[in-house]
């Protein structure tokens, strides 16, 4: 083997945990589940207490999996938000949580303000009034995820777009209708509200996802007219979109979409399959 000129280093000195430089070491940590991270991590030694307690391991804040996990309340969602962004004095540039309500959006939006670029909160409380008061500072989001959140109408959306020209990808996945959950029908009349707002503010778009949407042909024509650099788009389970022979063509020239019927087709084929293994059996 080659002389490296490395077998009379003493690597000893070199390679102690606590000599590290805390943004190397924030890279170790910041691999480390966020329950361990605040919890165990802070137990090694002083550098790493302090590590965990500064900015360098907070640029990235990912609780979504902790709140899913352990059922938090919105309250204690907020809480533990707050903590860690104020732990990151403000240089997070993402956060994904679960279940954030209007103090947390609040603190997100005027702490972290310009840097956070990607904002994930499904499930959340947040109003359209705290969208329409604090959204004025979050002026460099590209990525916005609000699936699943009750309390944010078309008004909300057209703030997000209005002040955040850089969106380019958007997930506003609602939950299946009670009429489909309960009785297997639909309300056909649509509302484009959502989806009108979505095209009139936020034509920089690339992906997005609006699974059991409301909107029909009009508002998925107004997003394809206008958002010009649309290439993914998700509408699995928008059962009032007809996908008129125009509109079908456009969709098909993306390069990734779902319509809005995969569901019945794989049901359609499930049922197709075990009728097959109920021949096969008999």
């Amino acid at each position: 083997m080659a002389n490296l000129g490395l077998q009379n280093k003493d690597w000893s000195s070199s390679s102690r945990w606590e000599e590290l430089n805390p943004e190397v070491l924030a890279l170790i940590l910041i691999r480390i589940p966020i329950e361990e991270r605040v919890g165990n991590a802070t137990l090694v030694c002083k550098n790493w207490l302090a590590c965990v307690s500064g900015s360098y391991c907070w640029s990235e804040i990912d609780i979504q999996d902790w709140c899913q996990k352990q059922n938090r309340s919105v309250q204690d969602v907020d809480m533990v938000a707050r903590t860690l962004m104020k732990r990151s004095r403000g240089s997070s540039w993402l956060l994904s949580t679960y279940k954030l309500g209007n103090p947390g959006f609040i603190y997100a939006a005027n702490l972290c303000g310009k840097n956070l670029k990607v904002l994930k909160m499904p499930m959340s409380e947040v109003t359209d009034e705290m969208v329409e008061r604090h959204v004025g500072s979050l002026v460099n989001l590209s990525v916005l995820d609000i699936s699943y959140c009750l309390k944010i109408t078309s008004k909300g959306i057209a703030e997000f777009g209005n002040n955040c020209k850089g969106l380019v990808e958007l997930r506003r996945n609602m939950p299946p209708p009670l009429e489909v959950k309960s009785f297997g029908e639909i309300d056909f009349k649509a509302d484009d509200c959502e989806a009108i707002a979505i095209a009139n503010t936020m034509s920089g778009l690339w992906k997005l996802e609006m699974c059991y949407g409301s909107f029909g042909d009009l508002g998925l024509d107004a997003i394809l007219t206008n958002c010009k650099a649309l290439s993914h788009l998700n509408i699995d389970g928008c059962w009032k979109v007809n996908l008129g022979d125009d509109l079908l063509v456009k969709c098909l020239k993306l390069e990734y979409f779902v319509d809005p019927f995969i569901d019945e087709d794989i049901a359609d084929y499930d049922d197709d399959e075990d009728d097959d293994e109920c021949s096969d059996s008999y």
